[in-house]
């Protein structure tokens, strides 16, 4: 059974084709540029990188480029269309209607298009993705993976704003989450790691690459998340402020004659540890300037790393307890710094690490050392896997 698995953004396409009979990737790549020239890298295990300037001028036209290289005799893998049974979409929101993974139908459709107002950046690039599919390849199964649905279990006290009441039954104002896809996958990795069923462990999952959240898993369920009604809340990011008085956006717009477009452009792409260091929202690039000396660098790490290690306490507050801290994604899953940093705020947690073992990196690792009360792991993520098999099992 092979699944195309499709992640659309606004210009781009990602994708990886995989043999559900083994969980192994048969293709993946990147159509970028779309709508202004057109891009695919499109990688085949064991070959040479492919790489192809084509004109995209819409999603149709880049998915219709990657079936041509995943059909084409040098560079593909397959010999018809025919052999893809079905396609994952990841979907950023899924609102309060979806708790699982669903069969794309036209209502599924209408309500996905219906929350566009809450991921005006994601859903609809999403939904293009969506209808592009169905104009390349008619009849085939689509399925849309929610990166919300696996916090639908959080109970009200974590998902509600303290607004008049009136303003969630209107117009659905809460938190919701996102990242759920990674949050979920690394969480059930975690408990095969140590052994252990995850119905007995209380964990936090972290979530840190240029966007970032922390997760309270308690017995496998989300019970609480640090992104709320976008992804703009929580943790300080790349580019993403996070937390802050939500009467900084009026007071900007008065004081810089800004529109509130214009203040939630700046709050999302220039903030974050951005525009704390001025240099730069790739944490590579702070860890060299900051070991230069740059203090505003330095700066930017020390305010990342206190709120990840502050989100982690109070999840341990609320959960009544702490098992294991579970590091994923670009930032947790390689850089050393961040974790210890992060990890040194947490001695009265019980978390101690091996900093041997913190200096490695690319595989499943218990990092904790020889003792120590909390685990902490490093679980690489597979977003990709998980929309393919949530297709597979909704197809069955």
């Amino acid at each position: 059974m092979k699944v195309l698995v499709l992640n659309c953004g606004s210009s781009s396409l990602k994708y990886q084709l995989l043999n559900m009979q083994y969980e192994s990737v048969l293709a993946k790549g990147l159509a970028e540029r779309i709508g202004i020239d057109g891009r695919l890298v499109h990688e085949v295990p064991g070959r040479d990188k492919y790489i192809a300037e084509k004109p995209m001028p819409d999603h149709a036209a880049a998915i219709a480029l990657v079936l041509d290289a995943l059909l084409d005799a040098s560079v593909g893998v397959l010999k018809d269309k025919s052999e893809i049974v079905a396609v994952g979409h990841r979907v950023v929101h899924g609102g309060e209607h979806f708790t699982k993974s669903a069969l794309i139908t036209p209502e599924v459709e209408k309500a996905i298009e219906d929350v566009s107002d809450l991921a005006p950046l994601h859903n609809p690039p999403n939904l293009t993705g969506i209808r592009a599919c169905a104009a390349n390849m008619p009849g085939v199964p689509q399925v849309a993976v929610f990166d919300t649905a696996f916090h639908q279990t959080m109970p009200p006290k974590a998902y509600l704003y303290a607004l008049e009441y009136a303003m969630y039954e209107k117009h659905k104002i809460r938190r919701y989450g996102f990242h759920g896809t990674s949050h979920f996958f690394v969480s059930q990795e975690a408990a095969e790691l140590l052994s252990r069923p995850i119905e007995g462990l209380k964990m936090v999952t972290c979530h840190l690459g240029n966007g970032a959240s922390v997760c309270a898993v308690d017995g496998g369920k989300s019970v609480d998340t640090s992104m709320g009604l976008t992804p703009l809340e929580g943790l300080t990011m790349g580019t993403r402020c996070g937390d802050i008085d939500p009467a900084v956006v009026a007071f900007l717009m008065d004081k810089e004659g800004l529109t509130g477009a214009q203040v939630n452009d700046a709050l999302n792409k220039k903030s974050g540890v951005l525009g704390i260091s001025g240099v730069s929202s790739d944490f590579r690039d702070l860890n060299t300037a900051a070991q230069e000396g740059n203090e505003r660098a330095q700066t930017a790490l020390d305010i990342y790393c206190y709120n990840v290690a502050g989100y982690i306490g109070r999840y341990a507050a609320n959960m009544g307890g702490l098992d294991v801290v579970v590091f994923t994604a670009g930032v947790g899953e390689n850089d050393a710094y961040v974790r210890e940093h992060v990890c040194k705020y947490l001695g009265f947690l019980g978390i101690e690490l091996d900093m041997d073992k913190n200096a490695k990196r690319g595989e499943p690792l218990d990092i904790s050392a020889a003792g120590a009360k909390t685990r902490v792991l490093v679980v690489p993520t597979n977003e990709e896997l998980v929309i393919a098999r949530d297709t597979k099992a909704i197809l069955a």
